[in-house]
């Protein structure tokens, strides 16, 4: 899923629809296609391009921003197309995205395999961040829930979902999360209620095993606990329009504790927009979803060798301890490969499991579902 607020503008998007129709890249300049928020945008366009083309002075890197997910999908369908017919797909390499699709492009041989044998230091990715051999892992984060620490000891701060749901029920108002579809914090907190149901068993839930009949069974019991919830929600059932209304609420001492991504919260208190009284906890019987996102290179690029020493460059320690540094985001190689200053500076929030949630159909499920059987009086506008 998308793990933050749509930022993309309507006639941005409008214009991915001219995209097939592209001059040929140029030789020698790596088309990469992003589908990710603008801070990760800047980052690719302020920090990763200058140190990559001073890195490698012979190649160019041009970053374009694709939208969001369905951007991304119409430009690799465009390629699984060139593929066949042998033309030039007229992109390299995306950011952030799922080389399950389109269908049948792992088969067809649309993305590179990653392995030691083509990408300098694929031994030193830590194996959390490993999912196919068809995407390179490399920056991750992960949903924690951020609180005051001057309303709430540490000491007492809930560390598996039972004492969550205790502790929001016994300090009514002073939690708060928002809409499933508006952002991955709250998303992933109501994940977190469907995984509670289910085993606390992640595994259960792919890509590829969607159906409506198993989705009513897994999903129903989680609008139960979430309904039971509502009424101890800030403004008895509110919820935010998105992760970063959260922060400000905790911020602004309206609460005590939200639902955050790791990068956010890390940047807003590095920033000051949180206070350094805030804390930070994690479920330790389950943790809240997270994830890492992924390099895929096309097969059929027309820069493809050069898109690899890109792939490779991302996992030198330079580039790791920048995701760190600029964007407050995990690494993708493991935390031994990290300078120790670094290292210990974030040792609360390094996680020992992210626990994964598949998009697709599941997606659109669960967040028809919320708003059907959990807040049916909030409008989805």
């Amino acid at each position: 899923m998308n793990r933050r607020e749509f930022l993309i503008t309507s006639s941005a998007a409008a214009g991915l629809l001219a995209l097939p129709r592209f001059a040929s890249a140029a030789a020698g300049t790596i088309d990469l296609y992003s589908g990710s928020d603008a801070n990760i945008v800047d980052l690719w366009n302020n920090i990763i391009r200058p140190a990559f083309q001073k890195a490698h002075p012979d190649v160019a890197l041009k970053v374009t921003d694709a939208g969001d997910n369905n951007g991304l999908r119409a430009i690799a369908d465009r390629a699984l197309a060139a593929l066949k017919t042998k033309t030039d797909p007229q992109a390299d390499l995306f950011e952030q995205f799922d080389p399950r699709l389109p269908s049948g492009g792992i088969d067809a041989g649309l993305w590179v395999k990653f392995s030691a044998e083509n990408i300098e230091g694929y031994d030193r990715i830590n194996p959390l961040a490993l999912d196919t051999p068809y995407s390179l892992p490399y920056r991750g984060s992960q949903v924690l829930l951020a609180y005051d620490t001057t309303k709430l000891d540490p000491k007492n701060a809930p560390k598996s979902w039972d004492q969550l749901t205790a502790w929001i029920k016994a300090n009514p108002g002073q939690f708060i999360y928002n809409r499933p579809d508006k952002g991955g914090s709250g998303g992933n907190f109501v994940r977190r209620a469907i995984h509670e149901v289910n085993g606390r068993d992640p595994k259960k839930f792919k890509v590829d095993n969607f159906t409506a009949d198993l989705a009513t069974e897994a999903l129903t019991p989680a609008w139960k606990i979430l309904s039971d919830l509502a009424p101890s929600l800030y403004d008895k059932g509110a919820y935010t329009a998105g992760n970063t209304q959260s922060i400000q609420l905790l911020a602004q001492g309206v609460v005590t504790m939200v639902p955050v991504w790791s990068d956010q919260v890390l940047q807003a208190i590095a920033q000051g927009v949180l206070p350094d009284t805030t804390g930070l906890v994690q479920l330790g019987d389950l943790a809240l979803c997270g994830g890492f996102s992924s390099i895929t290179v096309f097969s059929n690029g027309a820069n493809k060798d050069a898109a690899l020493q890109l792939a490779a460059f991302m996992l030198t320690k330079e580039m790791q301890e920048a995701i760190i540094t600029q964007i407050g985001g995990f690494p993708a190689v493991s935390w031994d490969h990290i300078s120790d200053d670094l290292r210990k500076k974030y040792a609360d929030v390094i996680p020992s499991t992210i626990p994964t949630f598949p998009s697709g159909d599941w997606e659109k499920a669960i967040n028809d579902g919320w708003y059907r059987n959990v807040a049916p009086s909030i409008s989805r506008t």
